[in-house]
């Protein structure tokens, strides 16, 4: 499938970080998908396939986001292999940081030059499970 210059597989895989707090975990096993997890420490993983990134945000809110995007997520992203094959971005934050919620998700967006696909708040809701799996399966006309 085809959107603009974005081409997905049928079913692409997940990779996402999850910190110790475990939401984005706990939002990726709602979505019963194939999906890898970026260590929280230790060595990054190599990843040999396309695939959807899924990233909270870390920041203080207001203007400032620095710090936004985790460190494990930068580090896996600066692998040249990882990069060339994500395809887009899932972000995930809290509203109560304003113009910062959700933001690691356009920061990657923009750097990698791949599609920003959905923000969410926290843990997501049931909606949000349904059209991040609707995002997997290609399924783009629904949303």
């Amino acid at each position: 499938m085809t959107i603009g210059s974005f081409k997905m597989a049928a079913r692409v895989m997940l990779v996402y970080f999850s910190s110790r707090s475990n939401n984005t975990h706990r939002f990726v096993q709602k979505l019963d998908v194939r999906a890898l997890r970026i260590p929280v420490t230790g060595e990054p993983l190599l990843v040999d396939e396309d695939y959807i990134l899924i990233v909270p945000t870390y920041a203080a809110g207001g203007s400032d986001s620095k710090g936004a995007v985790p460190k494990q997520v930068i580090h896996f992203l600066n692998k040249a292999n990882n990069r060339r094959h994500c395809k887009g971005v899932i972000s995930s934050g809290n509203t109560n940081f304003g113009d910062t919620f959700a933001i690691a998700g356009p920061i990657i967006a923009q750097k990698l030059q791949v599609p920003l696909l959905h923000q969410f708040e926290l843990l997501g809701t049931q909606r949000d499970v349904i059209k991040v799996q609707a995002i997997l399966a290609g399924d783009w006309l629904s949303y």
